[in-house]
């Protein structure tokens, strides 16, 4: 077998004009020059995205098939594995802020990337959004809306997904409840004959097919870093996704997938097998639906790596970490954060004191 072939993200594309190296300019088709300006197309081909071959890729242990090789540096604080591009000065974990050393750098196989949504905000957006969302939070420490401010708590990072395409075939046995009304008859609490309509549910036993292509199951190929992106914005839309070209990583970090193929599939499966218990409940209709017994198969599965933009703003309060994360897509926000006790305890007097005012205004 032939040497892999270096991975082309190692490969830095200078300015034809300064030769600085030239980034990625989030929402356009263009890599650029932030020093003289000069701009590049990028050339995106018109194929589709590749899907893969899941079995056979599965049973070669995943081989060479598809994979090449990326320089990685590893968080020893949480884990996180990211591919830097040369241009950053000063290199720290996007996660927890870690100092990262460019010579603890090591290089290791990856299934090489078959699409890309890349960033559609850049750092200025991003950053307006936070502080915006910073600004509207209660109790927040003053430090935490000073950080808002500061770029440097702020990096675009590629997160790594699975998605997974099957012919889904099932079969399952149930039971259907249609409701149904009787009248009944009662005495009050006074002993006074009355009537009342009262719902009752007929279930019958049912048995049935069900079958449908499953599109774009997304799995995350990431384990849990000391916080993970929060679930409420990891929603892109997948129609975006353009053909894997490596200009789209220049000016960003890279998570390497640290959940294997195998193990995502795995997961990919049970949430298939959701997907085909709802088809099966509007299968059996009525009111009610009850799914005793489900059987599957997937059959003509395939497979894709796939790379999903966020910023990643590390703040750091009272000796922890907190992360908050914006959607590089869509722009939705969200995170964990700290609360100031000063403003709380100051808040809590000051409405005891009110209190107190009243009472005595208002006491005869």
């Amino acid at each position: 077998m032939s040497d892999p072939v270096i991975q082309k993200t190692e490969l830095k594309k200078a300015c034809k004009g300064c030769g600085a190296q030239l980034t990625y300019k989030p929402g356009t088709t263009k890599i650029t020059c932030a020093y003289c300006g000069h701009t590049e197309d990028i050339k995106i081909g018109t194929d589709p995205v590749k899907e893969l071959p899941l079995r056979s890729y599965l049973q070669n242990h995943g081989g060479q098939v598809n994979s090449e090789q990326i320089s990685i540096l590893s968080c020893e604080n949480c884990g996180a594995n990211q591919h830097v591009e040369e241009h950053y000065k000063s290199l720290h974990c996007v996660y927890c802020g870690t100092p990262l050393i460019r010579e603890d750098a090591k290089t290791e196989e990856w299934i090489l990337p078959g699409g890309i949504l890349p960033f559609q905000l850049n750092q200025q957006d991003a950053l307006v959004r936070f502080k915006k969302w910073v600004n509207g939070l209660w109790w927040a420490p003053n430090d935490l809306k000073a950080a808002s401010l500061e770029p440097q708590f702020t990096k675009g990072l590629y997160l790594p997904y699975w998605t997974f395409d099957a012919l889904l075939l099932g079969s399952y046995s149930g039971r259907r409840g249609d409701y149904y009304y009787v009248t009944e008859t009662y005495k009050d609490s006074k002993g006074k004959t009355c009537t009342r309509r009262v719902r009752k549910t007929r279930w019958t036993l049912v048995t049935g097919s069900i079958s449908g292509f499953i599109d774009d199951t997304l799995i995350s190929a990431s384990k849990q870093h000391t916080q993970s992106v929060p679930r409420e914005i990891a929603h892109w839309d997948l129609k975006k996704i353009q053909p894997f070209k490596s200009d789209f990583l220049a000016g960003f970090v890279t998570e390497k997938y640290t959940i294997p193929l195998n193990q995502g599939h795995l997961e990919s499966q049970e949430e298939m097998r959701e997907t085909a218990r709802y088809w099966a409940i509007l299968d059996i209709g009525g009111d009610e639906q009850r799914v005793d017994q489900l059987n599957i198969k997937l059959r003509e599965e395939t497979f894709k790596h796939i790379l999903l933009p966020v910023y990643i703003s590390a703040y750091r309060y009272k000796n922890k970490d907190y992360r908050f994360f914006v959607n590089g897509e869509n722009g939705s926000i969200s995170g964990k954060r700290p609360y100031s006790f000063w403003k709380i305890f100051f808040a809590v007097l000051t409405v005891l004191i009110l209190i107190l005012i009243v009472y005595f205004l208002v006491r005869p």
